[in-house]
């Protein structure tokens, strides 16, 4: 099996699938409230409801690097915080996350294997992600994803005791 085959398989199951470590972001998120989501239970965290969008922004930035895009943050800025807290607009950020990460999958199944040893950016910057290959974003952006689902699940813990 290619490589960007099973680089798109393990975001698939991470976003919504039967993944190994457990909930994908999807189950996580399903019984979540509005209210929920956008409470801090824990002082000094992010809420749920900013994870969900952090996790889509940077989604979203890999897809427009996959898309020959300069590497940069997410147009909607690395930390956005919900402009409405309703149970509308929960569901859109829920369905957003599953939208532009299909989009992703999508675009990493589509990606020549050859690529995957390209360099991004002209230098190192961590928190930009780059001076990395493209195998290596697309690793990080699986991981990125599971370590904001992880404080989610925390979070959700969190505000239902």
């Amino acid at each position: 099996m290619p490589e960007p085959t099973r680089l798109a398989n393990q975001l698939q199951l991470a976003l919504n699938g039967d993944a190994w470590h457990g909930s994908s972001i999807a189950d996580l998120l399903r019984d979540v409230t509005a209210a929920e989501a956008a409470s801090y239970p824990i002082p000094g965290a992010h809420s749920i409801w900013e994870i969900t969008l952090h996790i889509k922004g940077w989604l979203g930035e890999v897809l427009r690097r996959l898309g020959g895009k300069p590497p940069g943050e997410p147009a909607e800025g690395d930390w956005p915080i919900p402009a409405q807290v309703t149970p509308v607009q929960w569901d859109i950020a829920r369905k957003a996350i599953q939208l532009t990460g299909a989009e992703l999958v999508a675009a990493i199944r589509a990606t020549p294997e050859s690529r995957l040893d390209e360099v991004i950016g002209a230098e190192r910057d961590a928190p930009l992600g780059t001076g990395v290959t493209y195998y290596v974003m697309l690793h990080g952006v699986i991981e990125h994803s599971l370590y904001h689902a992880g404080q989610a699940a925390l979070l959700k813990r969190a505000v239902r005791v």
